[in-house]
C-alpha cells in the first residue's frame, strides 16, 4: 500500500473563510488543502483531501481510505455529533482515523460538545484553527509508522 493519508471535510467546510471568520478564521479550504499538501509532503505521504456536504459520499470515502490509504484525518463537520453511520464507518475500516476541528468543540455551545465518532477514532484534535489539520497529519504519521 502506498503511503496515502486521506483528509476528509463534511458540510459546510467549503464556506470556510466566509463562514463565521471570528471562529474559524479567514483560511479557505483550498489554504488548508494546500497546507496539507505541504505538510504531508515532508511527513513522507501523498495526501488525498475532499469536501462534501453528503454524509452517504463521507461513508463511502471513508471504506475506499481503508482499501487505499494508511490513515484518514476527518473533519466531520456536524456529523460529528449525529452520525451513527459515520461511527460505524470508521470501526469498520482498518487504518487509524484522526478527528479534527478547528474551534474547540467542548468550548462553544452545549449540542457540540459530543462527538459521537469520538469513540471509533484513535483521538480527537481541536481548537487550534486550521493548524489542528496540520497536528492530525503528524499524529497520523506518529500512529502509522
Amino acid at each position: 500500500m502506498s503511503k496515502i493519508l486521506f483528509v476528509l471535510n463534511g458540510p459546510n467546510l467549503n464556506a470556510l473563510g466566509k463562514r463565521e471568520p471570528g471562529i474559524y478564521g479567514g483560511k479557505t479550504l483550498a489554504d488548508i488543502e494546500a497546507d496539507c499538501t505541504a505538510a504531508g509532503a515532508e511527513l513522507g505521504f501523498s495526501v488525498d483531501f475532499r469536501q462534501t456536504n453528503h454524509e452517504g459520499v463521507l461513508v463511502d470515502w471513508l471504506h475506499e481510505a481503508g482499501e487505499k490509504s494508511v490513515g484518514v484525518a476527518i473533519n466531520a463537520g456536524a456529523y460529528t455529533h449525529t452520525s451513527i453511520a459515520l461511527h460505524d464507518a470508521i470501526r469498520a475500516i482498518g487504518v487509524p482515523v484522526v478527528e479534527v476541528h478547528i474551534s474547540n468543540i467542548h468550548a462553544r455551545e452545549e449540542f457540540r460538545h459530543k462527538s459521537v465518532i469520538a469513540p471509533a477514532t484513535k483521538g480527537m484534535i481541536c481548537g487550534f484553527g486550521p493548524h489542528s489539520y496540520i497536528l492530525a497529519l503528524h499524529a497520523l504519521k506518529n500512529i502509522t509508522q
